[in-house]
């Protein structure tokens, strides 16, 4: 090439003799993480219909709390009321929480017990309303008849599938012509677009809900997915409930009182916390106090991956997609996230009218969200 003397500052990209400088890397700062379901993996089993179902049951139970307030003497009160006397035999031994007391029921009118009171030499204590009464077990007869029968019933729950979509179009002359970074226009926008299917499809699993009637959906009602906050009923704890932090922030109190309180109600093993990045800095801050450092350490630490208590070992999942104020405290072997047989994400193509390839990427899952009090949530935390 001959010389031109031209400097290659002045020469300008649109020259000929200067190629292009562009990366063959696209960069992409969108957040598309999926931390919550990379942690549960992929599920063992498909759904096999739109209303995915299983089956819960529970033992009968052997605690109940006093309904009555009524109490005078420890001595002379021998009857009182319980919330359920379904719960309780003649024969049965109980004891308040809290007390050293023991007693024996001898009689249940409805729900009122009918008890001795110091049984076994213990000293009779004071009563009140709503104390917790622990069954202790039940002291048969010998010779004595069969007991009545007392069962438990099985539940049948369910949660319905949610169908996600994302449509793909390119023109021919997109198709035919050279990319900047890609081979194929095509398929880099099914892989973008699949990114955020299944973005979506966590945020879901997370908050979503269902349609309170029709959710079984319809060609006007959308069938979508129950999450995981909205199944949650017995272990939650909002602002003002005992456990809470008082002033707001997340303390390792709270996170103790809720794992003792799943733990206390089921034999639920809670393995993962999932937290947003700022109650993750709070849990972070538990160890603050008693982090130190040798003169030659030239790194500072400051996170927390898992936390062992009395109750478990969790590991702690950072999502974008919890809600600030929450707190997720969840038993893994109990969820799941489980496409329709043969409905797990797939690229359909789809017949063109003109100058363009065209196509549709198609999921549809739904949420195993089995004994929801084998898992606990943290509402109302502060977020500033």
């Amino acid at each position: 090439m001959a010389f031109t003397g031209k400097a290659t500052y002045s020469a300008g990209a649109t020259l000929p003799e200067l190629a292009e400088d562009v990366s063959d890397l696209i960069g992409i700062i969108s957040p598309y993480e999926t931390p919550l379901l990379d942690a549960l993996g992929d599920p063992m089993r498909e759904a096999t219909s739109t209303h995915h179902e299983w089956l819960e049951d529970e033992l009968l139970p052997n605690k109940d709390a006093i309904n009555d307030s009524t109490f005078t003497d420890p001595d002379a009160d021998t009857e009182f009321g319980v919330d359920n006397g379904s719960r309780f035999r003649a024969g049965d031994q109980i004891q308040v929480e809290g007390s050293e007391e023991l007693m024996l029921v001898t009689g249940i009118n409805g729900n009122t017990l009918t008890v001795i009171r110091g049984y076994a030499g213990t000293a009779a204590e004071n009563l009140a309303d709503n104390q917790v009464v622990n069954i202790l077990g039940n002291a048969a007869l010998e010779g004595a008849d069969k007991p009545g029968v007392r069962f438990t019933n099985r539940k049948r729950c369910g949660n319905y599938t949610q169908i996600f979509t994302a449509t793909v179009e390119v023109s021919g002359t997109d198709i035919a012509a050279s990319q900047l970074g890609l081979a194929d226009e095509m398929d880099y926008q099914k892989q973008e677009r699949l990114r955020e299917l299944i973005r979506d499809l966590e945020n879901t699993v997370i908050n979503g809900g269902r349609p309170v009637s029709d959710p079984e959906g319809s060609g006007t009602v959308r069938r979508s997915i129950k999450g995981v906050i909205q199944h949650l009923l017995t272990n939650i704890l909002h602002d003002g409930d005992i456990g809470h932090p008082s002033d707001g922030n997340l303390d390792e109190a709270c996170v103790n009182f809720m794992l003792r309180k799943i733990w206390e109600s089921s034999n639920g093993n809670v393995d993962l916390i999932v937290v947003n990045g700022f109650q993750k800095r709070k849990i972070n801050s538990f160890i603050s106090s008693s982090r130190s450092y040798g003169p030659n350490d030239t790194t500072y630490t400051e996170m927390i991956s898992v936390y062992e208590s009395d109750f478990g070992v969790c590991r702690i999942i950072t999502s974008r997609w919890m809600p600030q104020d929450a707190v997720l405290f969840l038993d893994s072997s109990r969820v799941g996230v489980l496409p329709l047989m043969g409905r797990s994400f797939y690229f359909k193509p789809l017949a063109s009218s003109g100058d363009y390839e065209c196509g549709e990427l198609i999921g549809e899952y739904t949420l195993d969200m089995r004994n929801e009090a084998a898992h606990g949530l943290i509402r109302d935390l502060t977020t500033s």
